[in-house]
């Protein structure tokens, strides 16, 4: 299985982002189902290592917080390969994915090679015209998500397929404060 961590987006953000999908020739935008926050990636592993991460992930312990997003950028400096929505600066999303990725390490996974960025991919970019990049990066500098609330996580399987990666949620874990309704400190 190749797994990962992440945040499922609430449709009403994921709306918001699916306007901001136009405008550049050749971009493969990503669909309603695609749209996530890596919180760590972990890569191809066996039926006992993803028990053992399911179990690790498990014992996380974090509150529930507010999340929003505000601006858009590129990976791919020269030539950029992916267009993407920023998350806001926000402390309990570094700690949860701080959590996540010790959780993830305990069990033996090595240490991810990427930095965290943390950010919700639109599109994927193979050969685009650079004005074109250019212009959308501009037009959508200033795009603002609805705030919302992160209550959970989930461990995702990705596949590969022709038309991009599908992802399906094997696992969440509710947030401190969720169960009973209440917001924890």
């Amino acid at each position: 299985m190749r797994l990962f961590v992440g945040l499922s987006i609430p449709d009403t953000v994921a709306q918001q982002f699916m306007l901001l999908q136009g405008g550049v020739p050749g971009a493969r935008w990503q669909s309603r189902e695609q749209l996530h926050l890596t919180l760590r990636f972990i890569g191809e592993v066996d039926g006992r290592d993803a028990r053992a991460i399911d179990d690790a992930l498990a014992g996380i312990d974090v509150p529930a917080f507010q999340l929003q997003f505000h601006g858009v950028g590129q990976f791919g400096n020269k030539q950029p390969h992916t267009l993407w929505a920023a998350a806001r600066p926000n402390e309990m999303l570094d700690h949860l994915a701080r959590k996540v990725d010790a959780a993830i390490r305990r069990v033996g996974q090595p240490q991810d090679a990427h930095k965290f960025t943390p950010h919700v991919t639109l599109a994927r970019l193979k050969h685009p015209q650079l004005d074109k990049v250019r212009e959308w990066l501009v037009a959508h500098a200033l795009s603002t998500s609805a705030e919302f609330t992160v209550d959970s996580f989930c461990l995702y399987s990705s596949k590969m397929t022709s038309d991009g990666s599908i992802y399906r949620i094997e696992q969440g874990y509710s947030l401190k404060g969720y169960d009973d309704g209440e917001i924890g400190d």
